[in-house]
């Protein structure tokens, strides 16, 4: 695995073996001296073309933890505000001896389109609304922390599925290990071609709830819309939003996942975010494991720990 820039490509075995190592990754997070030597010497950057706050800051850690150093470029300051092409940005940068580039970008298919020019390991922080592979990972490795494994899992994404590239890397992920997905929200928000994949389509909160043993809840996508896709806010919280109320439709033990930021009182309330079913803290703390995962993955880490 020389890039990783969507869950789409990677099989089953692939994303055992990230959620393995990851895992293994937890355990350092829990020592008092986080800091080891396994990317010492390495260094990577930090291309970040939209905002970001767990993202960026779990993938600078990440990297720190391993011992790796890092360099952080935004679009504000950059040549890029002058002028310069991301891709002749990207390869000045190459030529700066750093051994990978972590890309964040507005733009579906950037970070393949840098995978295409750079000889050095390309990460996908999240294109678009195509995919977000990391996240897709972390919100596996929570579930499986959660129930013990994924296999035989029914998972309820709720929401804006069409701008949701982590509505896309977790149905890649949830699939390939196994797991029922059904996703449910406004019709228009929902893309009816995941039928084809065999997830469950609906636009009735109950009916996806049903069984659920997990919710992934999403943000709408504001940022993304083109044009209003829904009536009101109060609206999509009546219908949609996850509240004491409407976890009921889910089984008892059911998890709440949310990959955040939370739009809390719209797509769902403060007291199922606080309380002792939500996983989202966690989810977090999972980021870092599974952002040190990647990172140890591409560039080779072979010191031990």
């Amino acid at each position: 695995m020389h890039d990783l820039l969507t869950l789409e490509s990677l099989s089953e075995q692939d994303i055992v073996d990230l959620l393995d190592l990851a895992q293994n990754m937890v355990e350092i997070l829990d020592r008092p001296i986080k800091k080891v030597p396994t990317l010492r010497g390495k260094s990577i950057v930090n291309l970040f073309f939209e905002p970001s706050t767990r993202t960026r800051n779990s993938f600078e850690l990440a990297a720190k933890y391993l011992s790796a150093d890092v360099i952080n470029v935004q679009k504000s300051g950059s040549s890029v505000e002058k002028g310069e092409t991301l891709w002749d940005t990207a390869r000045n940068l190459s030529q700066m001896a750093v051994d990978a580039v972590i890309i964040r970008h507005q733009v579906s298919g950037v970070p393949q389109q840098l995978a295409e020019i750079l000889d050095i390991p390309v990460i996908n922080a999240g294109d678009g609304s195509h995919e977000h592979p990391t996240q897709g990972l972390l919100d596996a490795l929570t579930l499986r922390q959660a129930k013990g494994h994924v296999a035989g899992l029914k998972v309820a994404i709720v929401g804006d599925v069409l701008h949701s590239r982590v509505a896309r890397s977790d149905i890649w992920a949830l699939l390939a290990l196994g797991a029922r997905v059904s996703i449910v929200g406004p019709p228009s928000l929902l893309p009816s071609t995941y039928e084809e994949l065999g997830v469950e389509v609906t636009t009735d909160l109950k009916e996806a709830l049903e069984d659920a043993d997990a919710i992934q809840v999403l943000r709408l996508q504001k940022e993304r819309q083109s044009t209003g896709e829904i009536p009101s806010l109060w609206e999509y919280r009546l219908r949609w939003g996850i509240t004491r109320k409407t976890l009921q439709y889910a089984k008892p033990d059911a998890v709440v996942l949310h990959p955040g930021p939370q739009n809390r009182g719209v797509e769902i309330d403060s007291d199922v975010l606080d309380s002792s079913r939500s996983y989202i803290l966690q989810q977090v703390r999972n980021g870092v494991a599974v952002r040190m995962a990647a990172l140890f993955r591409l560039l080779g880490g072979g010191h031990d720990e």
